[in-house]
C-alpha cells in the first residue's frame, strides 16, 4: 500500500511486530520509544531454557529488534515522546526528543565511556547487541549535567561520539493511523510487607530476569554468592482487594516457573520453593511444564505476611500454613517477588488525548476503538509475549483494513 505511513507510539516487542506486520503490506511506520532503548520489558528477559526451549519468548523479542531496525520501511524515533497529536482528515504530531549524547553513526559500542565514568549509573549499559548505540547517558546521575565537573566520558571516546552539550529538539509529520503500543507499568512493592528496597536480597522478577540474562546465573546481591534457598511470592500486586488489583497478570506464574527451572537445572543445589493462590496455566504445553516443576520445587499454597531480616542476615518468612492450619516462619537467602502489570502512566495520557474508552481496570478496549486510532500488546491488559506478537499482528491486520477502506479492529483476527 503506498503512500500510507503510521505511527505506533511504543518501541516493545508489540510496537516492534505492528510495524514489522505493516512493512509486509508495504506500509511505511515511524517508531517512537520514549527509552533510549527499544524492546520494552521483554528485552531485558533471560532465556528460560536449560536443556529445551521452554517458550518463554525471549528470543523472539530479540528477533523482532533485529528485523525491525534492518527494515527500511521502519523508522525508529528513542529516546523520544510524543506530547501533541491533533487530527484534521490525517494525524499530526509533535515528538519532543531528548538530547542524543551518543552519535549512532560514530559510536562503536566499545564501552570505554562506561568505564571511565566516576558517576554510578550515569552510563546506562542497553541489553541487545542489535541495538546500537549500546549504551546512553543518564542526565539525572552525569556529572557534567549537574555542575559541568567531569567530561571523562567525552575526552575518553576514541571516535568522539560523545557530545556533551547536546540540545532536545522538537519533529513533527503527519500520519494516516496510529497505534499505541505503550506496554504496561510494573507495580511497587516498596508498600509490601516484603522488604522490597530494604533488604537488597528482595528482588523482584523483572530484577532477576536481568540477573539472569546479564550474569548467567543467580546471586545474592548482598554476598555475590550464590543462594541455598529461595522463595517465589506470586501475586504481588495482582488478586489484592486491598489495592482494587483485582485481576490476574497471567505471565507471572509461567514466568516464575521457568526461571525456577532454570536455576534448579543449573544450580541443583539451590533449593526453591513457590507461594502462590493458584498457579495459572496459561499457554500451550504449560500444564505439562507444571507438572514437571512440582517434582523439582515446593509449593506451598500461601502468601507470606511478611519478611523482615534475622540475626544471620537472612530473609525470615512468616506465613500461614493452609494444610496445616497454622502460621509457620521460614528462612531464605533471596526472595523474588512476581509483581503485576498494571495500566502505564503514558496509556492513560494517551488514551485522554485520543479519546479511547477505558476498561474499569484502565486497559483499553479494542472493540472501541475510534477510526485510525488502534492499541495494541499490554495496553489492553495482562499478556505474555506470545500473546502481544499474535495480537499485533491482528492489531496491524485492522490499521490495513482502515487504511484500504474497510474496517476491523484492534481485536479484529487476521486471517491465516
Amino acid at each position: 500500500m503506498e503512500n500510507k505511513k503510521v505511527l505506533i507510539i511504543g518501541g516493545g516487542v508489540a510496537g516492534l511486530s505492528v510495524s514489522l506486520a505493516l512493512a509486509r503490506y508495504r506500509i511505511e511506520t515511524v517508531v517512537v520509544e520514549k527509552s533510549d532503548f527499544l524492546g520494552g520489558h521483554g528485552i531485558q528477559f533471560s532465556c528460560k531454557a536449560a536443556d529445551q526451549c521452554v517458550k518463554c519468548g525471549a528470543c523472539v523479542v530479540e528477533e523482532k529488534l533485529k528485523l525491525a531496525l534492518a527494515h527500511p520501511g521502519i523508522h525508529m524515533m528513542t529516546g523520544c515522546r510524543v506530547d501533541r497529536i491533533q487530527r484534521n482528515r490525517r494525524f499530526h504530531y509533535r515528538v519532543h526528543r531528548s538530547p542524543h549524547y551518543m552519535d549512532p553513526q560514530k559510536c562503536t559500542d566499545c564501552g570505554t565511556c562506561r568505564e571511565i565514568c566516576p558517576a554510578d549509573g550515569a552510563i546506562r549499559r542497553g541489553y541487545s547487541a542489535h541495538h546500537s548505540p549500546f549504551f546512553a547517558i543518564r542526565e539525572t546521575a552525569c556529572l557534567y549535567m549537574k555542575d559541568r565537573s567531569c567530561a571523562k566520558c567525552r575526552d575518553a571516546c576514541p571516535e568522539g561520539a560523545i557530545t556533551l552539550e547536546a540540545e532536545p529538539e522538537t519533529e513533527t509529520g503527519e500520519v494516516d493511523a496510529v497505534v499505541v503500543a505503550t506496554g504496561f507499568k510494573a507495580f511497587d512493592p516498596a508498600d509490601k510487607p516484603y522488604g522490597y528496597g530494604m533488604f537488597p536480597d528482595v528482588v523482584t522478577n523483572l530484577e532477576l530476569e536481568r540477573m539472569l540474562r546479564r550474569e548467567g546465573r543467580v546471586i545474592r546481591p548482598s554476598t555475590g554468592e550464590a543462594p541455598h534457598t529461595m522463595a517465589f511470592v506470586q501475586c504481588v500486586g495482582s488478586r489484592d482487594g486491598k489495592l482494587n488489583h483485582l485481576w490476574c497478570s497471567k505471565v507471572c506464574c509461567a514466568s516464575a516457573l521457568r526461571m525456577a527451572m532454570r536455576i534448579k537445572r543449573q544450580q541443583p543445589d539451590t533449593d526453591i520453593s513457590v507461594f502462590y493462590i493458584d498457579i495459572q496455566t496459561f499457554g500451550r504445553d504449560f500444564e505439562s511444564f507444571y507438572k514437571e516443576s512440582r517434582e523439582e520445587l515446593h509449593f506451598i499454597r500461601a502468601i507470606p505476611g511478611d519478611i523482615v531480616r534475622n540475626e544471620h542476615q537472612n530473609l525470615q518468612m512468616t506465613f500461614f500454613n493452609n494444610e496445616e492450619h497454622r502460621s509457620m516462619d521460614a528462612e531464605f537467602d533471596l526472595v523474588v517477588l512476581s509483581i503485576g502489570i498494571q495500566p502505564c502512566d503514558d496509556f492513560s495520557k494517551f488514551s485522554r488525548t485520543l479519546a479511547l474508552p477505558l476498561s474499569e481496570n484502565g486497559f483499553a478496549l479494542p472493540a472501541e476503538e475510534g477510526p485510525g486510532i488502534f492499541t495494541a500488546g499490554a495496553v489492553q491488559g495482562p499478556m505474555g509475549i506470545a500473546e502481544s506478537v499474535a495480537g499485533a499482528g491482528d492489531t496491524a491486520w485492522a490499521v490495513y483494513s482502515y487504511l484500504r477502506g474497510t474496517h476491523a479492529t484492534s481485536g479484529s483476527e487476521a486471517p491465516e
